[in-house]
This record gives structure tokens, sequence and C-alpha cells, in this order.
């Protein structure tokens, strides 16, 4: 089961790679990470997705809360937060395709980025649903590259 975990935590030298080692010394596997100032210049939020049931979820927690530099853990359950992901993807094109991959852009609501002759640079914005989606209608015009931020969430209230 995958989980989100939202980490408040000091801005300060080497704290990413503390929470980092903490995951990777108890066997731990983060899916995706993203870090990010908030709106103190003395905090980071740091946003982790990892698989686990919720007993190894409920140690993850116990493990973070206790470091030093974290102020704050919510584990996000279904339904209570927002997220978000970024994603770039370039697709090749040629004359053909070009105008079919516009028209799936317009209907995803996506951002072409960079036009190129032979490719296409496209901005992706959503939840993790909308841009599996997305990728996997680009897949047969070709994937030259891909790059994702991973997830950004905050809760609901």
């Amino acid at each position: 089961m995958r989980h989100t975990i939202s980490v408040l935590v000091e801005n300060k030298f080497g704290v990413l790679t503390r929470i980092a080692g903490l995951f990777s010394g108890r066997g731990f596997n983060i899916d995706t990470l993203n870090v990010g100032p908030t709106q103190d210049q003395h905090t980071s939020r740091m946003t982790i997705v990892t698989r686990g049931d919720d007993a190894t979820l409920d140690q993850i927690v116990k493990q973070l809360e206790k470091l030093v530099e974290v102020l704050h853990v919510h584990d996000f359950r279904e339904g209570e937060y927002i997220d978000r992901e970024l994603v770039l993807v370039k697709v090749s094109v040629n004359p053909k395709t070009r105008a079919e991959v516009m028209q799936i852009n317009d209907i995803f609501r996506t951002k072409i980025v960079d036009v190129q002759p032979n490719n296409l640079t496209i901005e992706v914005t959503g939840d993790e649903s909308k841009v599996e989606k997305f990728i996997e209608l680009m897949k047969p015009f070709g994937l030259l590259a891909l790059t994702r931020t991973g997830k950004v969430a905050l809760p609901r209230n």
C-alpha cells in the first residue's frame, strides 16, 4: 500500500541526509521525495511517498518524530489531502503526428513548453492518475525523455 507523508523540518544542513538515512537504514524505500521551502524561511516541507502496511507506516512516522530537526509529521489518508505532480515529457513528433499530440494536450490541459522540428516538450501538472494516463497516451508517439518532480501535498483543512 502506498502512503504519502508530509514532514515539516527545520531548514538546516544535513536534514535531508538524516531522513533519507533513516529510511535506508531500516530497509524502507522512498518512491518519491520532494523538498521545498515553506512560507517560513526557517522550515522546509518534505513530501515522501513510500510503500508498506500500516504497521510499517506507524514505525516510519515514530522514527521520523524522534529526529530533532523534525517539527511535524502528517500521514495523509485517502481524501484528506490535495496532491499534484509536475512532469516534463519530450515526445517525438512528425508532420503526421504533431496535430494528434497537440489535440491530446488540449484534452489534458497540458502546456507545450518547447517546440522543435522532431519533438515537443510538454508540461503536465495534476494528480498521479492524470499524469499516468497522459504518459500512457504519449508512449505510442515515442517518449524521448521524461522527468517528474514527485508528489507535493497539503491537507484539505
